[in-house]
């Protein structure tokens, strides 16, 4: 894969002699947190400021994934930049990627996914310890920016698999909430229809349960749009809770 850099980014890059992958592999930062070493190898994250721009540098070695088409393995940050690309082409809000590269070592595979820091918003996570404290109109707002960015990402065929409350990000407007996703890496296509799509939100509803049934008939309600069938889309999702609790 050629090395990617975002046009509008370039720039900013360019001004800090980090528009390349030797660079940003060789900057000394510190980590944001634990690295990851799942997968034998290790994968970072870091917060790179340049001025009023801020960013989020991921650093990874021989921290790869296996499918059909890379029987050897490729870095995850392959996977989830794909997956960033493929989500801005079909208008699926998202984060954004700057930079993308890989290299290939004697014995280590390394790969560098640079994209720009959500400044401004909080994620889904951050509002639920403290959910009763936000205004009735804040939590139907927010229940509804939930449910349209679901239904615009199966709208596109696509599933997260990672449809969890850290993974939505969140910013208050005049009118509401406009929402996105991170960590795209378990995104595939939504192939099984609703079994698919149940399967994407059970997990959602189960790590926000704070939420009373009114609320998230809400966030059905906006997520299904036209369909009128609410409760048969509450049973299943109630009947794929009740059998990963009884797993």
């Amino acid at each position: 894969m050629t090395d990617f850099i975002a046009a509008e980014d370039r720039a900013i890059l360019v001004a800090n002699h980090l528009e390349s992958f030797d660079a940003l592999w060789g900057i000394e930062l510190e980590a944001v947190d634990e690295p990851n070493t799942e997968r034998g190898g290790f994968s970072s994250v870091y917060r790179l400021d340049l001025g009023e721009s801020a960013f989020y540098l991921k650093r990874q070695s021989n921290h790869l994934t296996r499918s059909l088409f890379h029987p050897f393995g490729e870095p995850t940050f392959a996977r989830e930049f794909r997956n960033i690309q493929r989500y801005a082409a079909l208008g699926i809000p998202a984060l954004q990627a700057a930079f993308f590269a890989e290299r290939k070592l004697p014995g280590e595979y390394r790969a560098v996914l640079l994209t720009r820091a959500l400044d401004g918003w909080s994620d889904l996570d951050s509002f639920l310890p403290a959910w009763r404290e936000c205004s009735e109109s804040q939590r139907s707002a927010i229940l509804q920016a939930c449910g349209k960015l679901a239904r615009q990402l199966h709208g596109a065929g696509q599933l997260h698999g990672c449809f969890y409350p850290k993974h939505i990000f969140l910013r208050e407007t005049a009118s509401g909430f406009d929402a996105q996703l991170i960590d795209l890496e378990k995104t595939r296509p939504l192939l099984f229809g609703r079994r698919d799509r149940i399967k994407d939100l059970e997990p959602l509803l189960r790590r926000a349960c704070v939420w009373s049934e009114v609320e998230v008939n809400i966030l059905l309600m906006a997520y299904l749009g036209g369909e009128a069938n609410l409760d048969s889309w509450s049973a299943h999702l109630v009947a794929r809770r009740c059998n990963k609790d009884a797993r």
